[in-house]
């Protein structure tokens, strides 16, 4: 065995040339592939990281992944609204621990608002577990004062002290400023490679004071109609001294029990005081985890293709290059290497060359993740972990080692039919 390893390693060495395009081409292939597959598990546990121990999400009814996405995510618009009454129905309901209230409509260059209160950044947790936290600063006291995700403060170079200047609507374009109510910058939160990162967060009363001076601007003859706020865009408030909201958007809730939590779900959703609802955050997840597998699934079957040609071309590259080694593998048989360890020997050699592509392709993914992992983290805000390969991996990996020993086999039986006599015989 000593021997044939050694036959294999000067066989390769001797095509140096064909050897090394076909290892690469399996290295990359094989990079693409755990590639994808780091992608994937990044994106999973970013999104399920997205929010941890909030046991409901209420919100106006409607579908049960549109009130997960707006809320969360910041994606899509709210349908309707939730009146602060409901609100403070639920809120001091024995069995409900804490809430968190927030008030969605209003956007900066591109960035959502959030209007919440001190409960968010005491309750909201992500990542398992893990609490908000401030990299500079601290949370707003005052209806003027605003706190900026890490994206937010990097991308537009915004500072404790800074001015922010608030746009109407969720994706305004910049018309419809609130540049006579500016907000200063009091507090940066930590990086979290949630939607936390994305966000602006004021109080509820600084939503409501700003579309009061909107809307009651002195000297203005004609009033743009927002008295009749936008779905998901928190009204103004009753009175002007800073007092409660009449509508907010959605709110969080923590339960003081899990068995607690299907109960409350239950009488939320029977309401008929209007027509609110409650989900589970982690069976909402599992729901649209469901609708876009169907994208994960090709992308993956996607990459399985380019793998699949990859060990094809090594199949072409060792097929084609036994013409030319026809007189090496007659010379082999002449010095007393049977048929059976010619057999083996072309097929050792395919299986080698599938292993060093794996092992040269683990190398190559997990080096680009380190080169790569801060800019694309920084840039796209998609948390790549670096871990071991998953299960699922390692099973592909597996494949892709006995695809080449199986490969191999093909120009292993042509090199075993050939005859010694073929071999040595002198072609004019």
């Amino acid at each position: 065995m000593t021997f044939l390893f050694s036959l294999v390693r000067k066989s390769l060495a001797n095509r140096l040339l064909a050897t090394s395009l076909t290892l690469a081409s399996i290295a990359l292939s094989v990079a693409l592939l755990l590639g994808i597959e780091n992608i994937r598990a990044g994106m999973r546990q970013s999104f399920s990281n997205t929010i941890s121990r909030t046991d409901l999400i209420v919100g106006a009814r409607g579908g049960s992944l549109q009130l997960l996405l707006y809320s969360v995510f910041g994606i899509g618009s709210p349908t309707n609204n939730v009146s602060w009454a409901t609100y403070e129905r639920f809120r001091d309901h024995p069995a409900i621990a804490w809430t968190i209230p927030i008030s969605l409509g209003d956007s900066h260059r591109g960035f959502r608002v959030v209007g919440t209160d001190s409960s968010f950044y005491e309750h909201y947790h992500y990542g398992g577990g893990r609490s908000i936290e401030f990299a500079e600063g601290g949370m707003p006291r005052t209806a003027r004062e605003v706190v900026l995700g890490d994206q937010v403060a990097r991308e537009l170079g915004y500072t404790i002290g800074s001015d922010v200047v608030i746009t109407h609507g969720l994706y305004g374009t910049g018309i419809m400023d609130h540049d006579e109510q500016p907000f200063r910058v009091v507090g940066i939160l930590a990086r979290t490679f949630t939607p936390v990162d994305r966000s602006l967060y004021v109080t509820l009363q600084g939503i409501d004071e700003m579309h009061e001076g909107f809307m009651a601007a002195p000297g203005v003859g004609s009033v743009p109609n927002f008295a009749a706020p936008a779905a998901g865009e928190a009204s103004a408030g009753a009175d002007e001294d800073g007092g409660p909201p009449d509508q907010i958007t959605a709110f969080f809730v923590g339960a003081t029990t899990r068995i607690a939590t299907l109960q409350l779900q239950r009488e939320i959703n029977t309401y008929e005081g209007e027509p609110i609802m409650a989900i589970l955050p982690g069976v909402a997840l599992a729901e649209m985890w469901r609708g876009i597998g169907y994208a994960e699934d090709a992308l993956l079957v996607v990459t399985l293709f380019v793998v699949a040609v990859g060990l094809i071309g090594m199949l072409l590259s060792l097929y084609s290059s036994l013409e030319a080694r026809r007189r090496e593998m007659a010379i082999l048989r002449a010095v007393g290497a049977g048929a059976p360890r010619i057999f083996a020997l072309l097929v050792l050699e395919s299986g080698l060359l599938g292993f060093a592509g794996v092992v040269a392709g683990l190398a190559l993914i997990y080096a680009l993740l380190a080169l790569l992992k801060g800019f694309v983290e920084t840039t796209f805000g998609l948390y790549l972990p670096i871990q071991p390969p998953t299960g699922m991996a390692w099973a592909y990996l597996g494949a892709v080692i006995i695809a080449s020993f199986v490969i191999g086999i093909v120009p292993a039986v042509k090199a075993y039919r050939n005859s010694l006599a073929d071999g040595l015989a002198v072609r004019v």
